[in-house]
C-alpha cells in the first residue's frame, strides 16, 4: 500500500480468533491502516486503542481521528477494533499483540521502522495499551504462522487518561467486563498494571486531569509511580482542570497533550525521519 493512499482495513486474524484457553472464535478483528503522506513519513507507527469501558469502542474521537491528527505528523496511524472482552481478559489482549505482529509484518511494505511500533489508548483503551506494553514476548522463531514470528513488545506508550489498576480505586465498569463480577485476587493482580512494570516496559507518556470523575488521576499516577522505580523513561502531563474525554476531543488540555506527546517522543529518538 503506497503512503498517502486510502486507508486499509484488514482482519489480523486469518481465519479464527484464539480464546486463550486454546479455543477460538469465528469473527473478524480489523485494523485500518492509515499511513501518511509520502514526505512527512516519519518511519514510527502507533496502534490505536479505542476507549469505551471494556463495552464498546469510540472508534471515531479516540480512533481514526487520532489516526489523522499522527498522519499529519508523519506518524501511521493503526485503529485496532479490539475484541471487547465479556469477561474474558485474553480476546482484547490478544488483539493489540496480534496488531502489534501485524504491523512489524508489514513495515517494509509500509515503509516503517519496526524499531518504532508504538501504541496509544485511552481510558479503557488506555489499560489495553498498558496491557500490551506489561504482558509481551519476543515472538516464536518456530511459529508456522510467520506474524506470531515478531515481537509484540510496543517500542513505546501513549496512555491518555488509563485505566491502569484493577484494584481498589479502578474503574468498576471496566474491571466488570474485563475481568467478570468475583475475579480471583490473583486475575486483579495481573491486570493491575501498576503492578506489573518490569525495566523491559517500554518508556511511556501520561496524561491525565487530576479533577477526572470517570477514572481517578491516581491510576496515571501509580503507573508513573511504577515506571520511575523500574528506571523507565516516562513522563506524566496533569492538568489542573479538564474532564475524561477532555471536553469531547477539543479544547486546551486536548491541545496540550497532543502538542506535548509528540515533543516527548521526538525527545526520546522515537519520532523523526528515516535516512
Amino acid at each position: 500500500m503506497a503512503k498517502g493512499a486510502e486507508p486499509l482495513r484488514i482482519s489480523i486474524w486469518d481465519r479464527e480468533a484464539p480464546l486463550g484457553d486454546g479455543k477460538s472464535e469465528k469473527v473478524e478483528v480489523p485494523i485500518t491502516v492509515h499511513l501518511p503522506e509520502p514526505g512527512l513519513a516519519t518511519g514510527t507507527a502507533m496502534v490505536i486503542c479505542p476507549g469505551g469501558g471494556y463495552a464498546g469502542k469510540v472508534v471515531e474521537g479516540e480512533g481514526h481521528g487520532i489516526a489523522r491528527w499522527l498522519n499529519v505528523h508523519g506518524i501511521a496511524g493503526v485503529v485496532l477494533e479490539y475484541r471487547l472482552p465479556e469477561g474474558n481478559y485474553h480476546r482484547p489482549l490478544l488483539d493489540a499483540q496480534r496488531a502489534i505482529r501485524v504491523v512489524r509484518s508489514h513495515a517494509t511494505e509500509w515503509q516503517l521502522d519496526p524499531r518504532r511500533i508504538g501504541i496509544v489508548g485511552f481510558s479503557a483503551g488506555g489499560h489495553l495499551a498498558a496491557t500490551a506494553g506489561t504482558h509481551f514476548d519476543a515472538g516464536d522463531a518456530k511459529a508456522a504462522d510467520p506474524v506470531e514470528r515478531y515481537s509484540c513488545r510496543p517500542d513505546f506508550m501513549v496512555l491518555v487518561y488509563p485505566v491502569i489498576t484493577m484494584g481498589e480505586l479502578t474503574h468498576g465498569g471496566s474491571r466488570n467486563n474485563l475481568l467478570g463480577p468475583t475475579p480471583s485476587a490473583e486475575l486483579v493482580e495481573l491486570l493491575s498494571n501498576e503492578k506489573q512494570v518490569t525495566s523491559q516496559t517500554p518508556p511511556t507518556f501520561l496524561t491525565h486531569a487530576r479533577t477526572d470523575a470517570v477514572v481517578p488521576v491516581a491510576h496515571s499516577q501509580m503507573f508513573y509511580a511504577a515506571l520511575k522505580a523500574k528506571g523507565v523513561p516516562t513522563e506524566l502531563q496533569e492538568f489542573p482542570k479538564g474532564n475524561h474525554g477532555y471536553n469531547g476531543y477539543q479544547g486546551e488540555e486536548w491541545d496540550a497533550w497532543q502538542k506535548r506527546s509528540l515533543e516527548w517522543l521526538t525527545e526520546q529518538s522515537l519520532l523523526k525521519s528515516p535516512k
